[in-house]
């Protein structure tokens, strides 16, 4: 109890509200948004690939989004901006278990892609303001076991719910927010942090984000290996659902199951992997871990039982975890100590590929099947290979210049 007591005692409070309110945040929204695509196909009467630009215009917007939230905190403060979004997206929720308009599902999508990109920064920001230096490592690495635990159980939840009503997990999911957002919002009262600013960084604009990418050819190779990644990832959250009804019997609870399998294998696996990438370069991670993606879309792609579909997810996720740790690791690298908010910032127009990937996948999936789609997804993430290898050689010439100038100057 003792070591309880003092593992607790090293974070802030709002630390460990926010990481406790993750796990309610991510079981409750993982009960309702990876089952959209099925929710629209079934009780509107969307074509598949308007299913899928609807889904995808969240991340779009998210896209934008993620440029302005950290300016919006620094002018109004962290707290108005991540309390502001989470009110918001638990209205959003509410639309989606009430709507009937294609248009309106849209713009609640697109709304629902703002607020995560306004309060998901914000909040790992604040973290980082209440959390001294040597120790936010092991903060953020509490913060992505809480999503994790969240999405290992919020599936499940969800499948369950949606046998009663379609709508029941988004009017669940729109309370838990409503609860958490009040409980945050006492807590940060309690504490008396109105206006959180954090340690002084520069300004992260759209125009300074968009010079990045027509400048750095290294990172502009980066980001298009990005966005082809992001068009094979993005079919998990998108037309995996369907097609799994399509394929085996049960198919919604097969993929409620898919999505715990998910956070299930990133819990148990996280640490033995980071120490297997921390003994190798990142590039080498992101290889293995798109090999890893291929591996397992193809076997998405022949599945015609539960035990192919989730052995074929235990593979995927290995490319997950293995990709995502290795691709900041690349970022942060590449950075230029006084631009590292500027080159995150611009690491969000990767995420085009998580708008062409469900709007494509849908349109795929109505037309070819669901074996051609995973196939094609498959052969995008071999492709981010190829691109990120490029941009590695180029950034490797980019820091062989700029040693040769600095050796000159010196």
């Amino acid at each position: 109890m003792s070591r309880v007591s003092a593992m607790f005692r090293e974070f802030h409070p709002i630390v460990w509200s926010l990481v406790v309110g993750t796990v309610f945040v991510r079981a409750a929204s993982s009960m309702s948004m990876p089952f959209l695509f099925l929710f629209l196909s079934n009780h509107t009467d969307m074509d598949l690939g308007m299913i899928g630009l609807t889904i995808g215009a969240g991340a779009l917007a998210g896209t934008i989004g993620g440029f302005f939230g950290g300016t919006l905190s620094d002018k109004f403060g962290r707290r108005r901006v991540m309390l502001g979004a989470l009110y918001v997206w638990m209205l959003v929720f509410v639309g989606f278990a009430f709507g009937k308009s294609p248009l309106l599902f849209l713009l609640l999508n697109i709304i629902g892609g703002l607020c995560r990109s306004f309060y998901e920064p914000v909040s790992q920001a604040l973290m980082a303001d209440v959390t001294p230096p040597e120790k936010r490592f092991r903060v953020f690495g509490l913060r992505y076991t809480a999503i994790n635990v969240g999405v290992a159980v919020g599936p499940i939840l969800g499948a369950m719910l949606a046998m009663t009503s379609a709508a029941l997990p988004f009017l669940v999911t729109a309370a838990i927010y409503l609860v958490y957002v009040i409980s945050l919002q006492m807590m940060l009262n309690v504490f008396g942090i109105k206006k959180i600013e954090g340690q002084k960084k520069e300004a992260v604009s759209f125009q300074r984000a968009f010079e990045v990418v027509v400048k750095d050819k290294a990172f502009r190779l980066y980001m298009v290996a990005g966005v082809f990644g992001a068009i094979g990832y993005s079919q998990m959250s998108s037309t995996l659902a369907k097609y799994a009804e399509m394929s085996v019997v049960d198919g919604t609870k097969l993929f409620a199951i898919l999505m715990s399998v998910n956070a299930i294998v990133v819990v148990l696996m996280q640490m033995p992997l980071m120490r297997w990438s921390e003994k190798r370069t990142p590039l080498t991670s992101i290889v293995v871990g798109n090999v890893a993606y291929a591996l397992g879309d193809v076997g998405f792609a022949f599945a015609g039982s539960w035990s192919v579909f989730i052995i074929a997810m235990v593979v995927f996720t290995l490319g997950e975890i293995l990709t995502f740790t290795a691709s900041d690791v690349l970022i942060d690298r590449m950075a230029p100590e006084d631009m590292r908010g500027t080159y995150y910032g611009a690491k969000s127009f990767s995420n085009l590929g998580q708008f062409i990937g469900p709007w494509m996948g849908g349109i795929f999936l109505a037309t070819l099947g669901g074996s051609a789609l995973f196939c094609v997804v498959a052969a995008f993430s071999l492709t981010s290979t190829a691109f990120q290898w490029a941009g590695q050689r180029a950034y490797l010439k980019q820091s062989g210049k700029a040693l040769d100038v600095a050796r000159v100057q010196a």
